[in-house]
């Protein structure tokens, strides 16, 4: 069952919203992993919601590249 979503410029203008918001989230550096990586699904889940098709890959990659520096070794070792 699909739910209301309203007309497709509001979606095509919530998800535009959404995938900015994607884009400039980044991980402080008093901020858990889970915390953060909790408010990146959320994101991409309502990106889904709307319509966008996101590959997994590409989250993953985005997660890794925007961890602070003291998560480097775990980048460095997943990426080997």
């Amino acid at each position: 069952m699909k739910k209301y979503q309203g007309s497709a410029r509001a979606r095509r203008q919530k998800l535009q919203a959404l995938c900015g918001d994607f884009k400039a989230i980044q991980m402080k550096s008093r901020e858990s992993i889970i915390d953060y990586f909790a408010g990146v699904i959320t994101i991409v889940d309502k990106m889904h919601t709307y319509g966008d098709r996101t590959k997994e890959t590409t989250v993953v990659d985005y997660i890794l590249q925007s961890l602070v520096p003291k998560f480097n070794f775990a980048v460095c070792a997943i990426e080997e």
